[in-house]
Parts: C-alpha cells; structure tokens; sequence
C-alpha cells in the first residue's frame, strides 16, 4: 500500500493530449479535498520528464500519445521509479492492450467511457495498492488466456486487409509472395477462430489489436 502522509494531498499527473479530456479530469479532481494535479502532459515525453520532476503519487496514462504508447511511456517511467503506480486510460475495451498495459506495469485499466463514474474510486483502490480491471475486460482476458498472439507480422497483414487491400496488393506491398501473405491470414483466422479476412479484422479491432483509425 502506498500510504500517503497526514495533511498532504494525493498528487495526480495527467497524461492526455486531447485537451477536453484533461479539462475534464483536472475538475473532478480539484472537487476533491484530499487530491491535487501537479503536472498535465501531452505526449510520452512530456510525461517522462514531468514524472520524474513532479513524482506523483498516480499518474494518468492515455494509451495512444503522439509520440509513443503509452505502454512505452509507463515502461520507460517504471524503469527508473519501479513504485510508480500509473492507470491507463484508453478507449480500448479488448483484452490485448489490457494485458500489454499490465504487462507494462500499470496497476489499473480504465475505460474514458467510465470515467465520470469511476475514476476517484480507481485512484483510491490504487493507493492501497489494488488492481482495477473493469469486469467485462477481465472477462475477455480470462476467454483468451490460452490463444496465441498475433505475430508482428500477421498483424501487419491483417492491417493491410483493414485498410482494403488484396492479398496481392499486400504482396506487393510487403516485398512478399501471394502464397506467403495468404499462409499467414489462415494462421490470422486460425488464431483469432475467424470466419474470413473480414471477420479476422472485425475480431481483432474488438479485442484491441488495432484501431480502424489509427
């Protein structure tokens, strides 16, 4: 548990770059008697470099920064502070970014739908050193638990047939061969137990793999 002393405030960073959002947070925050933002950051760096100046007591982290992840940012971070309890926020209900987050180091996993309704009590389960899944991703995670991750090179693919483009075209693309690119989207549908290439893509976008606008 990470307790914090008598008469100090908890001290919040936040992590974001879409101003709204962090408007948003910084005023339920500030409603609080016992918490306080020290630092707003828009990109990886920033929060980085914030982090170690600041050394909030929970730092706020968006998954998809400009200029890196936010699983690299929360990495990098608990490189140097292995102590800093870091929530993701992210707009990614699947269960693959929640494990990377995990797997990273984050403590919480925190959908932006759910804020309003949940963020203060995921700060304080934090503090006491808990971890908060939202029940439906814990569920995801648990179904998948045994399946096989999609390689670096499947999911290339599959974004390639996201975005439209024939195996040939993929091929093409890719300095590979027709045969090749569709030996690895049987072993896409295998994996993800899909129907076709565009089911293959619908499963991966709902489980996190990707964002159609990224």
């Amino acid at each position: 548990m990470q307790t914090i002393p008598e008469g100090r405030k908890t001290r919040v960073l936040i992590v974001d770059d879409h101003p709204v959002l962090r408007d948003g947070i910084l005023a339920s925050i500030r409603a609080q008697s016992d918490m306080e933002v020290v630092g707003e950051a828009t990109c990886g760096q920033e929060a980085i470099s914030l982090f170690s100046q600041k050394r909030p007591d929970i730092t706020l982290m968006d998954l998809r920064l400009p200029d890196m992840s936010g699983n690299d940012a929360i990495v990098q971070i608990r490189s140097t502070f292995p102590n800093a309890r870091i929530i993701v926020l992210t707009t990614y209900q699947g269960d693959v970014q929640a494990i990377k987050a995990f797997k990273a180091g984050a403590m919480a996993y925190l959908l932006k739908s759910s804020l309003r309704k949940d963020l203060l009590n995921t700060i304080r389960s934090v503090l006491e050193g808990r971890k908060v899944i939202p029940p439906e991703i814990a569920a995801a995670m648990a179904s998948h638990v045994a399946d096989d991750e999609l390689s670096a090179r499947e999911l290339q693919i599959l974004r390639h047939v996201a975005d439209g483009l024939s195996n040939k075209l993929i091929a093409d693309r890719l300095s590979l061969s027709p045969d090749t690119v569709k030996s690895h989207l049987a072993n896409v549908m295998a994996k993800l137990n899909a129907n076709d290439r565009t089911h293959a893509v619908t499963i991966a976008v709902k489980r996190g793999y990707f964002d159609l606008d990224d």
